[in-house]
């Protein structure tokens, strides 16, 4: 039989009806693929440590298991994070925890596969581990257990997950995420134990990264580990895979519809890899190079199939900056010539702020999505000139001006605070901005607009040109925010500003060296889930075990660091190297002092 049915009806006798949202634990849903193990060569299992309702909202995991159940002898299946309510009912009957397609429990995979898309989602991995069956470190799992790989951007800085993961996976999965799988079934069948066969993976893949082969050195100038190779024949730099066929590389045709209501339900049309700017703040944009597109009629072609394999009344345009997509004004054309007719609405979660946005708002419809999002990062030109972005806010007003005459009523903006050289005048300029988008609907709609403004806390991410800056203080974030708080004067606008605790904990799992794991193990055992979400998240479970374990926030988030320092994450490459980021960096630098000089 394909399915468990002992455990499955276990489930849903047992549990099921004791907790909250029992379907988003009971697999079936419609394009969901179930193969029978005993045809099939090897079991992977795919996970993005969130709730179904996050998990099934990621277009990456749709696309990997796609690309592994196109595969003839591999059977691929799904699992995410159980909520807390599951968890204490799997330990109290001591059921495992299982596959979505076959009821299957996760330690009787050939591999699982983590996304890591959130630095807040690592606590989550160790449940899933724990009640999979599969021994939380990675020294303690052996060569009959399942290989435990990851990917996703926050393997860009794999030190802090290090002792949790077999093997990392960097770059583009289409390709790599098969040919790791086949090889560990080859290098499992003839190694004699689970280091040899790792080591004849990392040998093999200049992409794969397998901590246990590497040591790490305190460094003088940081007080943090940098990553070197314990011997000659496994690489000192691992480098990205690249999916060089993109433009060929089919979509998924018939993603799973979820029973449940979830995050993002919509099928995804990733238009586009990689993006044409530079941002220096953005880790993306950096990661994902080069810059690679899908033709049309290949866009056109996939996204009718998926909607007469789903039903799906919405399709969005993926990528880091859509409208920069070349031929973004012919495919939006042609799929609303195609859908139209089928009452299905195009969306663009990702549009750029450019002379192109007084274009794009004519071609989108408000009737099904009233809203538009934009991401202007900051609120004066000067500053988006140093942090590497170059829009305008006459663009953005344009813009704007021309939705609300389409008819759109709310418009979301995204930004930052905290940014190196951010001055009183950057914060005041994000109210201004925003109340002056919303008086211009008064004209069209007869009203303000509704306008809310998403305030972000930086957090200098690795693999950018600010990844030696230092991140700035909760004080400096407390009073930043009260500040826009209260020069905010328009009902009609809405300040929304992140965590603070949720932002400095990110900083330190980001920025942080293998120790961190130690924390995230520690955290775990406190009882950390789901950090990632406001009212779960316990910031002092985290302040309380960095303490215990003597790591200072002063040393990871809020000291700067010279640019020749090594760094816990310098073993991982990127595409157009760390001289780039150097050269950004000192750019930056020097952009800023400009800037300082300007405002005296």
């Amino acid at each position: 039989m394909a399915i468990n049915q002992e455990l499955k009806t276990l489930v849903a006798q047992r549990i099921l009806p004791n907790v909250q949202t029992p379907a988003q634990y009971l697999g079936g849903e419609l394009n969901a693929v179930v193969k029978d193990h005993r045809t099939v060569r090897g079991k992977v299992c795919l996970c993005l440590p969130d709730m179904y309702s996050i998990g099934m909202s990621h277009h990456g995991l749709q696309v990997l298991y796609d690309a592994m159940n196109r595969r003839s002898d591999w059977a691929c299946e799904r699992v995410f994070a159980p909520a807390r309510d599951m968890e204490q009912k799997l330990r109290e009957l001591g059921v495992p925890l299982y596959s979505l397609e076959t009821f299957t429990p996760l330690s009787h995979f050939d591999v699982v596969g983590f996304s890591l898309q959130y630095e807040l989602s690592y606590t989550n991995v160790l449940t899933v581990l724990d009640l999979g069956g599969i021994p939380l470190r990675a020294e303690d799992r052996d060569l009959e257990d399942p290989l435990v790989i990851a990917g996703g951007p926050c393997a860009q800085n794999p030190e802090p997950m290090s002792r949790f993961i077999d093997l990392f996976v960097l770059g583009d999965g289409e390709e790599s995420l098969p040919a790791v799988c086949d090889a560990w079934l080859e290098a499992r069948s003839t190694a004699c134990s689970r280091e040899e066969a790792l080591l004849l993976l990392a040998r093999r893949f200049p992409w794969a990264y397998v901590p246990r082969l590497y040591r790490r050195e305190i460094q003088p100038s940081t007080g943090l580990a940098a990553v070197f190779p314990r011997e000659d024949t496994v690489p000192g730099l691992i480098v990205p895979a690249i999916l060089t066929e993109f433009a060929e590389y089919p979509l998924p045709r018939a993603p799973i519809v979820p029973y449940v209501e979830v995050v993002q339900d919509r099928i995804s049309l990733e238009i586009m890899r990689g993006c044409p700017w530079r941002c220096r703040f953005c880790q993306s944009t950096t990661i994902k190079r080069p810059l690679r597109y899908r033709p049309v009629e290949k866009l056109v072609e996939a996204a009718w199939e998926a909607y007469r394999n789903t039903g799906t009344s919405e399709i969005a345009l993926l990528s880091l900056s859509s409208s920069d997509y070349p031929l973004f004004d012919q495919l939006v054309r042609e799929l609303k010539r195609v859908f139209d007719p089928v009452r299905v609405a195009i969306s663009v979660p990702s549009l750029r702020v450019n002379e192109q946005l007084r274009v794009v708002t004519e071609l989108l419809s408000p009737e099904r999505h009233s809203g538009l999002t934009l991401a202007p990062e900051v609120a004066l030109d000067d500053m988006r000139q140093q942090i590497g972005k170059p829009i305008r806010n006459e663009d953005l007003i344009e813009g704007c001006k021309r939705a609300f005459q389409k008819g759109f009523q709310r418009v979301k903006l995204y930004f930052l605070c905290g940014l190196p050289g951010e001055r009183e005048a950057d914060l005041a300029g994000i109210v201004d901005l925003a109340e002056e988008i919303s008086r211009l609907a008064r004209p069209y709609l007869g009203r303000p607009a509704t306008v809310v403004a998403n305030v972000s806390n930086f957090v200098p991410k690795p693999h950018t040109p600010y990844q030696w800056q230092a991140m700035q203080r909760r004080e400096y974030f407390a009073a930043a925010h009260q500040f826009l708080r209260r020069r905010c004067r328009m009902r009609s606008l809405e300040i929304k500003c992140h965590s603070i605790e949720s932002s400095l904990v990110e900083g330190m799992l980001t920025r942080g060296d293998w120790r961190m794991g130690q924390a995230i193990e520690l955290a775990w055992h406190r009882g950390a889930r789901f950090d990632g979400w406001t009212d779960q998240f316990n910031p002092q479970i985290w302040w309380e075990v960095f303490h215990e374990l003597g790591l200072s926030p002063e040393e990871y988030i809020h000291r700067r660091w010279d640019t020749d320092a090594l760094l816990p994450w310098d073993h991982i490459a990127i595409r157009q190297g760390r001289a780039y980021l150097e050269r950004e960096h000192q750019r930056s630098a020097a952009q800023l002092v400009q800037l300082v000089g300007t405002q005296a």
